[in-house]
């Protein structure tokens, strides 16, 4: 159940340590920029999923349904959609359609979770069994709303002010 924790962790670290910074006056700058700090949070955690994908590729495998056929081959492929959209999201030309589409890939990707938890396979608190639902839900909700709110809607925001 370590799993969400980390990912909550890398997806606030740049955010909160370019906050600090400027609080500290490090930066030499007066705003700092919410979108693009964000989006490199979601790079980071996008990067952590990429490496899941080749490092733990037998339980992730396991995710998916035994009828469904090239499983092996889906999760080398979903791996390096992940990666295009980590890197992605460190280019402030590409971030905001990265953000969109990791916001595809997060509605995308929950039936395997959601198989995952109810056959307790996988790794990451998927054999918990169903109740690992209740902490991926909220946490798939809480990044499709950092998706969507920081990185692709963030000049409703903008920037905060030391």
């Amino acid at each position: 159940m370590l799993i969400p924790f980390i990912i909550i962790c890398l997806l606030i670290s740049p955010l909160l340590s370019a906050y600090i910074l400027l609080k500290l006056k490090v930066l030499n700058k007066n705003i700092l920029s919410v979108q693009k700090y964000a989006c490199w949070g979601l790079g980071v955690t996008f990067f952590f999923f990429f490496i899941g994908h080749f490092v733990k590729t037998d339980d992730l495998v396991a995710m998916l349904p035994a009828w469904l056929p090239l499983r092996l081959p889906i999760i080398y492929f979903t791996g390096l959609l992940e990666l295009a959209i980590a890197i992605a999201l460190f280019s402030s030309q590409y971030q905001q359609s990265a953000a969109k589409l990791a916001i595809v890939v997060f509605i995308a990707f929950f039936p395997a979770n959601i198989y995952a938890a109810i056959q307790s396979v996988g790794s990451g608190g998927h054999q918990w069994g169903p109740i690992y639902l209740l902490i991926r839900a909220p946490l798939q909700i809480i990044l499709i709303a950092w998706s969507y709110f920081l990185c692709c809607k963030a000049n409703i925001i903008g920037a905060c002010k030391a």
